[in-house]
């Protein structure tokens, strides 16, 4: 016997299909995959495909569990799996992104409904999980390897025990340039902006490489995959904040390209930040959230106790989404503006 699907107008057809979307964003993804690889080497790989394989496992395990149609084939798994590996730190231990995966899957997306009905992002609530329980481990971070040198199985020592596995920490940790922005201008003016803008600096795997992120965001906006008003106003609130505390530190514009290649600006604004379930609905909304953003990460960057702020501004806006939903509510269809008086109605 046929479905028929009874619904309320307006009927609203689209050709794409939510396994179409997410494969978008993982082709959106692959400049991030390959500089990750490239700065970390092959331990960056395997991370990032234990914590995709986790993602999905998760997924399918609960689906048999719960006795639900399996929704594996719609990608979005894959797509959390990835957003989180690209969020960790290049020495993370092998649990680490499994445990993650598994809770941005379970508690964050399949215990509110599935796709479309979380509440927050589940990779980002997933790296707030995992730096809360290991902070240690998400905090420590490696210098890029050196291709000449063999160094591309380097990080493989850290499959147990984290940066401790490798037996000369001191000569492979490194600082992010958040750690130390807020402290000087002449700090600020040293950074190396060329290595951050390529990738060439310590940090997570798929933050470090402004380029790789910046060609992935292009192409989710040409393809029509996300909103440009998101990121847009996201990067640009940072833009205006490191002008204003530059500008109090006696140099307006020494802070403005270390906060934009600097951390995970444009990973979040670009693939986090957009994610159409927790995003308010309209295009004034959307601006707004992303001003948040925006607002949140700055606040935390300079004035916070943590370096990085990016994660916590979009799952608290995440958590505001409503809020906004409800102050800014779009146009009903077919609305029709009252004409004034002596005028023709619009």
């Amino acid at each position: 016997m046929a479905k028929f699907i009874v619904s309320s107008s307006p009927h609203v057809r689209n050709k794409r299909t939510v396994s179409g979307i997410m494969l978008e964003v993982l082709i959106s993804l692959a400049p991030a995959v390959v500089a990750s690889v490239y700065f970390f080497g092959f331990y960056a790989l395997f991370i990032e495909i234990l914590s995709v394989g986790a993602a999905v496992g998760a997924e399918y395990l609960y689906n048999l569990a719960m006795k639900k149609e399996q929704t594996i084939r719609d990608c979005s798994a894959m797509v959390t799996g990835l957003l989180l590996a690209l969020n960790l730190p290049p020495s993370v231990p092998f649990y680490v992104p499994i445990i993650g995966s598994a809770f941005a899957i379970v508690f964050v997306k399949m215990l509110f409904g599935g796709i479309g009905k979380n509440f927050a992002n589940p990779a980002i609530a997933a790296r707030i999980f995992l730096l809360l329980a290991w902070a240690s481990l998400m905090t420590q971070f490696v210098r890029p390897i050196s291709w000449q040198n063999g160094e591309a199985f380097r990080y493989f020592g850290c499959i147990l025990k984290g940066p401790e596995g490798l037996k000369t920490v001191a000569a492979v940790s490194t600082a992010t340039p958040l750690s130390s922005l807020r402290s000087s201008v002449s700090y600020a003016k040293d950074l190396p902006i060329l290595s951050m803008f390529l990738g060439n600096i310590g940090g997570s795997l798929g933050e470090t490489s402004a380029l790789a992120l910046l060609l992935g965001g292009v192409y989710l906006i040409v393809r029509g995959i996300i909103d440009w008003r998101v990121p847009a106003s996201f990067i640009g609130t940072v833009a205006l904040f490191a002008l204003i505390f530059g500008a109090a530190k006696g140099n307006a514009g020494a802070f403005i390209l270390p906060s934009l290649f600097g951390g995970g600006l444009f990973l979040g604004a670009f693939f986090m930040a957009t994610d159409y379930s927790t995003t308010p609905n309209t295009k004034w909304g959307l601006l707004v959230f992303g001003f948040g953003c925006g607002v949140i990460t700055s606040l935390i960057r300079f004035f916070g106790n943590y370096p990085e702020g990016v994660s916590f501004a979009i799952l608290l806006m995440n958590i505001v989404t409503p809020l906004i939903d409800k102050a800014i509510k779009p146009r009903p269809f077919g609305f029709v503006k009252q004409a004034k008086k002596g005028g023709q109605a619009k």
